[in-house]
């Protein structure tokens, strides 16, 4: 029996559905509606329906429809025209990024390439909590945007005065194009901020699409959204809009998920097909700490941007800041305070200190600052640590203290999230990025954070550098070249991460721009195989981008239990020429059972390509069920709705619920024999509800094979009055 723990909110940047929890909520609804024809015509006729009724926003660029808001009654009617198509109810998002380990050496974004470009004049949008635009690093780049929060062109970040405020999209546009003391990826771009998560972080998927056409219609070229969920499998309509948005001619980039490592993690939308999914990779660093040995401690610290590197092979006294007394060859420990850092070094440095080291008197929060190197050159190491720590340190007489450096390999993160896509079996990320100990900017200085949130931003750069290289490739083109040439990456153990881990490997910017070969549509995902022998086959587009002839010669894996592969012989590309290349595996029934994966290589001169393959044999151990869904019927107070996604067969669904405190079993709410693989919906009448109030839900998936799979959610249950 596979037992799965769901929380009701679970979130890299995540989606939550929205608890009801109080009566008055059921007087009025919040949906997005599809409508056929002019949608904005249609608000007239729905206004017709009920003058009341507040039309949140109109969508006429990435979906045909509108967010409305309105009693029940009202929205009860509007469904019964002729020309709505569907509602889908709000889901919620939020903000979620990890802190970073103290290292010594963080990442700088600009540092992943070595090109002249700079991403000049490309326009890049980044949908997020909006972004500091008077941030002295963004605001020459800043160029407009949108906040769809509150409905105006101000798509500043919710300020930390309001007990609620947000720093990750200002990180992300300074992973992107920060051009100031820290520089991003592609210093020059255009950026534009689209506010779609208000304060704390949260929005709803009427916002995210919202942002989604104001940047489609202010003429982005690429657009970044470090945002999703945790279900793996469709994200209904958030995914319809990502992929119209590619249609359009959008290159979008969203991260892959922050819950790995575990297999099967990766969150909607960056499942969908369209869209160039992003892992993160924790580039080769060497963390650095001090040891207080007579309490046996490793402290981290963090560096500060500007500072020379924190690099002592011997020990050293550590004593506290003082205006009076001696700081020759000490490591000096002062408290943060309206002292600028690089004034205080500048104190340190002239009074003989070979380090300082600063920490905040009033919080034990990491915090990351800067030392500014035009005025006065400082040649000390500057550095943070924790309040706990420095209070530590101090209460210590006569204290010396050691640094200590553990050097860590270049590696999938271990918090990225790992593929594949459920249902479809396809190959996700699609490549990896920086996203471990990235320093951005932040509203009021700097941060080092980690998450895929940080990774995809580099990828959006990237894209940015190559469309400023290539300005006549197409965006099939451009994703080819980055897919083409990423660098495969191993593990301790020099066997390459698997593909559902990696994708295509690590951006690797400068030979992207220098390729003469893309590759289109690299990874070989094959599906389901079962019966006694079964052929799948996948092509790939091959092409020469050169003025000289490219041979190429495919070597595929040894000879397997139940696999035989079928690959051209070797063929000749001319200059310009593309070929497209079918690859036939046959698997028959000695193939081991679950998820095979590998590689093929592909060889051109003195260069190799190797193609990620993946396929099921009869069965997989992916999760059976995701996204159970239990709320009020948004037309009809007298119903409820559910739902969940099933990715095997199945023969029976059942819902029991539990007292929250007690975890008394209160009953059965839901039992139904309709259920199958995919998504599945439903309804039940509140008549047949006798509970009221929240509880805790244990939801049984009966799976055709005999095997039971059971998540425990929250389900918040209200009698209409």
């Amino acid at each position: 029996m596979r037992i799965v723990i769901v929380g009701i909110i679970s979130c890299f940047i995540g989606l939550c559905m929205p608890i009801q929890t109080n009566a008055s909520i059921l007087d009025e609804q919040t949906v997005i509606i599809e409508v056929d024809g002019d949608p904005h015509e249609r608000v007239a006729a729905m206004k017709e329906i009920d003058a009341m009724l507040e039309v949140l926003t109109v969508y006429d660029t990435l979906l045909q429809g509108m967010a409305v808001k309105g009693k029940q009654a009202t929205i009860q009617k509007l469904l019964r025209e002729p020309y709505v198509r569907t509602l889908h109810p709000i889901q919620e998002y939020e903000t979620y990024e990890l802190q970073a380990e103290a290292t010594k050496d963080g990442v700088l974004p600009n540092d992943v390439h070595t090109t002249p470009f700079t991403g000049k004049g490309v326009k890049v949008g980044v949908v997020d909590t909006g972004i500091d635009y008077t941030h002295p690093d963004l605001q020459n780049n800043y160029r407009g945007g949108y906040d769809v929060v509150d409905f105006d062109d101000d798509p500043m970040e919710t300020p930390e005065d309001s007990g609620l405020g947000t720093n990750h999209g200002t990180h992300v546009a300074g992973i992107i194009g920060a051009n100031g003391q820290l520089l991003g990826v592609a210093p020059d771009v255009d950026l534009y901020a689209y506010r779609a998560l208000g304060p704390g972080g949260s929005g709803t998927s009427v916002q995210v699409i919202a942002a989604m056409e104001e940047a489609v219609k202010d003429g982005v070229e690429i657009l970044n959204l470090s945002l999703g969920n945790t279900i793996n499998g469709p994200d209904f309509p958030t995914s319809i809009a990502v992929n119209k948005a590619e249609e359009l001619g959008v290159m979008t980039v969203i991260a892959n998920g922050n819950a790995g490592p575990e297999d099967w993690t990766i969150g909607s939308p960056a499942t969908a097909s369209q869209t160039f999914s992003v892992g993160a990779l924790d580039q080769e660093h060497t963390t650095v700490s001090l040891y207080e040995p007579k309490t046996d401690t490793d402290i981290p610290l963090m560096e500060m941007i500007g500072s020379v590197p924190w690099d002592f092979t011997t020990d050293y006294p550590l004593i506290p800041f003082s205006n009076d007394a001696s700081l020759n060859g000490a490591i000096v420990l002062a408290e943060r305070d309206d002292v600028p850092f690089t004034e205080k070094a500048q104190y340190a440095q002239e009074q003989g200190a070979v380090a300082l080291l600063l920490y905040d008197p009033d919080s034990d929060e990491d915090f990351l600052g800067s030392i500014d190197q035009e005025e006065e050159e400082i040649t000390i190491p500057v550095a943070s640590i924790g309040k706990n720590d420095a209070e530590m340190l101090l209460e210590k007489s006569a204290l010396y203290i050691e640094t200590t450096y553990t050097k860590v390999p270049d590696q999938v993160a271990s918090f990225s999230s790992r593929g594949p896509v459920t249902m479809d079996w396809r190959i996700k990320p699609d490549i990896l990025a920086p996203g471990a100990r990235i320093i951005s900017t932040v509203p009021g200085g700097y941060a080092e954070l980690q998450g895929t949130s940080m990774a995809a931003p580099h990828v959006t750069g990237g894209l940015a550098l190559l469309k400023e290289a290539h300005p006549t490739w197409t965006n099939d083109q451009i994703i080819a070249a980055l897919e083409t040439t990423a660098t495969r990456l191993f593990t301790e153990d020099e066997q390459p991460f698997l593909p559902i881990e990696q994708g295509m490997g690590a951006m690797n910017i400068d030979e992207a721009v220098q390729t003469k070969t893309l590759i289109h549509q690299p990874k070989l995902s094959f599906g389901e195989t079962a019966g006694f022998k079964d052929r799948q086959t996948s092509t790939v587009k091959i092409e020469n981008i050169s003025e000289e002839d490219q041979t190429f010669h495919f070597s595929v894996p040894k000879k397997t239990k139940g696999m035989q592969w079928d690959v051209p012989m070797s063929f000749t590309l001319g200059p310009n020429e593309t070929k497209e290349v079918p690859i036939s595996l046959d698997v028959t029934h000695l193939v081991d059972e679950g998820v095979q994966q590998g590689w093929i290589d592909l060889h051109q001169e003195d260069h190799t390509y190797h193609l990620p393959y993946l396929f099921v044999s009869e069965e997989a151990d992916q999760p059976t069920s995701m996204g159970f869904d239990f709320y009020q019927d948004p037309l009809q107070e007298d119903i409820y709705n559910y739902q969940v996604y099933v990715t095997e067969e199945a023969d029976r669904l059942e819902v029991d619920v539990y007292h929250p405190e007690t975890l008394i079993h209160e009953g059965t709410l839901l039992t139904t024999d309709d259920i199958h693989a995919g998504l599945n919906e439903g309804e039940i009448s509140a008549k047949d509800v006798e509970y009221d109030g929240m509880y805790i839900g244990v939801v049984s998936i009966y799976l055709s094979s005999g095997e039971i799979d059971r998540d425990i959610v929250e389900i918040v249950l209200l009698k209409p009055e």
